[in-house]
């Protein structure tokens, strides 16, 4: 193992609690296994090192009450959890991409804490949690990743596989990483080389402080690798590569070119005049011999400044914040931009936005969430291991409360006040609504296309059981074309029979989107509705001309959109970007995405990553 991936090793070796841990994005392959065995090679011998399922209970990874020594006991039996008992390690948390929100606030609060507060089922204990974590994200798409929240508390993000680096770097023995810990506490940062990866971080787009943070820890652990006391600019650039490059955002703000020479940028003076000839005759009575020393006294360096570079040496002129700018730059991925802009538009990927549709309560049937008080009517199934759970604290006092003249003594007291049921959470069936502008303005350049890319998206829906349906809005009038329907034949005929041509009523049909998707939410369904149009709205709620006024209704309607919170993706469709659209999607609540070059191909596949479908 060679190149970044062992220094991201060995510098994580150095130092795994105050830099947390690494998101390793790879799917599972030797190269993966290779680095997780250096990784293990160079820490300390004797340091945990445990996997940590994707299903885990609260119990096992926190800790809780031991149920079963509880019982035998009579009196509360803690229990830690996998977090307490990998005290001074490093967890592997498997299939970090499919980790929910919930479970990486707890990774997150342990990581900031250092420690695991235990206070539940009776019980009120802290116990220290010092540890590093390697995220293993297995994700085979881009929307496809771990938490935000916990990736940000992770120092290094390494990707393995097409775009793995292959270039050979220095390695790092496990003596080597020992010295370096022992060494790390008395390495020192100077002020400017913080101040440099801070503005590295500003001019990068990062908002998290966290990232400056780590870059500092990092360039001091270089340092100790390198055995140095103090960090240097060759350790900063190491940290701003393997930190602050992966977190970039936007690249850094090309400066300004720097003002010519003063000597070279003025123009020779104009020849004056013949009449003039006398009156510039004083200026160049100057002893010639002057300028020649002048001029040689710079060359030599005796009277110039020596702090100023020669030149022609553009490195030597550059700042240290620029040169580890360049150095983060160096290290950004090929085509940051473009995934940039697309997670830009992409929303978050959540139960309500999301292709599966909205998780709703249900008492008697679905996925098993856990369990709350009550008791067992209507059909509601009692949750055992909780109701024995909630009573197991209180056997020694119910026992002693027992008559005394009782011959049967039970074994466990469970009371009314004990019962738990279960709870449960099934999907909601999601329903695509397309509103598609099929208005002269529109079918003059994009309709075409539009029922393309429509005609892919109803088949994408139909293979995921999603119910879509159509509505079309031309002339005066918005038409409800396909009530939601699963039925994919279906759906292409109304679609292919979408005439093209008059006005658009744009606040008429955004009124008809809003009430259908009022009638899907009342039904228990999740409407996403998108907005297929060029916005150039010129006919009014009430059917009369006159685009200012259609504009306001528009906005108007847009706005009331809004306020349902329904999730919604307006595709300006037209043959170049219109600022009126993008006034739309900001009033509606709605992402906004301009396709002036897209096909049918490329607006279906924009939608379906807008929509959560990729």
């Amino acid at each position: 193992m060679q190149g970044e991936a062992a220094t991201i090793a060995a510098l994580l070796a150095v130092d795994p609690v105050g830099l947390g841990g690494v998101a390793l994005r790879a799917p599972a392959c030797a190269e993966r296994d290779a680095w997780l065995a250096l990784l293990r090679d160079l820490l300390p011998p004797g340091t945990p090192l445990r996997r940590v399922p994707l299903n885990i209970s609260d119990t096992a990874l926190l800790g809780g009450l031991d149920l079963g020594a509880t019982l035998q006991a009579g009196r509360p039996v803690a229990l830690q959890g996998l977090l307490a008992q990998a005290d001074g390690g490093v967890l592997l948390l498997a299939m970090a991409e499919r980790m929910t929100a919930a479970a990486a606030a707890r990774f997150g609060n342990v990581l900031d804490t250092q420690s695991v507060c235990l206070q539940r089922d009776g019980l009120d204990s802290v116990y220290p949690s010092r540890l590093a974590l390697v995220a293993l994200d297995e994700g085979a798409s881009d929307d496809e990743h771990m938490p935000a929240s916990l990736a940000d508390r992770l120092a290094f993000r390494l990707l393995m596989g097409e775009q793995a680096d292959q270039e050979e770097g220095p390695q790092w023995t496990a003596e080597e990483v020992l010295a370096a810990r022992a060494r790390l506490a008395q390495v020192h940062l100077p002020p400017d080389e913080a101040s440099a990866l801070c503005a590295a971080a500003l001019a990068l787009g990062i908002d998290s402080l966290r990232a400056s943070v780590f870059a500092a820890r990092v360039a001091r652990a270089a340092a100790a690798l390198a055995g140095c006391d103090s960090v240097e600019e060759e350790h900063t650039a190491v940290a701003a590569r393997l930190v602050l490059a992966p977190r970039a955002t936007r690249l850094p703000p090309t400066p300004p070119p720097p003002p010519p020479d003063s000597a070279e940028s003025q123009e020779p003076p104009p020849e004056p005049p013949a009449s003039q000839e006398s009156q510039a005759e004083p200026p160049d009575s100057t002893p010639p011999s002057s300028e020649p020393e002048q001029a040689q006294d710079g060359e030599d360096g005796k009277d110039g400044d020596s702090d100023e570079a020669p030149e022609g040496d553009p490195q030597a002129s550059q700042t240290l914040g620029e040169r580890v700018i360049e150095a983060a730059q160096a290290a950004i991925p090929a085509g940051l931009l473009a995934r940039i802009k697309i997670s830009q538009l992409q929303r978050a990927k959540t139960a309500s936005a999301g292709s599966a549709g909205a998780m709703q309560k249900n008492a008697l049937r679905g996925r098993p969430v856990g369990a709350r008080k009550g008791e067992p009517r209507a059909g509601q199934r009692l949750n055992v291991l909780e109701t024995l759970r909630a009573a197991a604290p209180w056997q020694r006092l119910r026992h002693a409360a027992l008559p005394a003249t009782a011959t049967q003594r039970p074994r466990i007291v469970v009371r009314k006040e004990d019962f738990h049921v279960a709870r449960f959470r099934q999907l909601g069936q999601t329903t695509t609504v397309f509103v598609v502008d099929a208005s002269g303005s529109l079918a003059l350049n994009r309709l075409a296309e539009t029922k393309g890319a429509v005609e892919l998206l109803l088949a994408d829906c139909y293979v995921r059981r999603d119910s879509v349906a159509v509505l079309a809005f031309r002339g005066k009038t918005a038409e409800l074309l396909l009530p939601p329907t699963r039925s994919l034949a279906r759906a292409k005929r109304s679609l292919a029979g979408l005439p093209g041509g008059g006005g658009t009523p744009l606040a008429s049909a955004l009124d008809a989107a809003g009430a259908l998707a009022d009638q899907l939410r009342r039904k228990g369904e999740t409407p996403i509705l998108v907005l297929l149009t060029d916005a150039k709205a010129n006919i009014a709620r009430d059917g009369s001309p006159g685009r200012a006024r259609a504009a306001s209704d528009a906005l108007t309607a847009a706005s009331q959109l809004r306020l349902s919170g329904y999730s919604a993706l307006l595709v300006d469709a037209s043959p170049q970007p219109q600022p009126g659209a993008q006034q739309l999607a900001a009033a509606m609540g709605a992402q906004y995405l301009a396709l002036p070059y897209g096909g049918a191909q490329s607006l279906n596949q924009a939608v379906r990553t807008m929509a959560g479908r990729d």
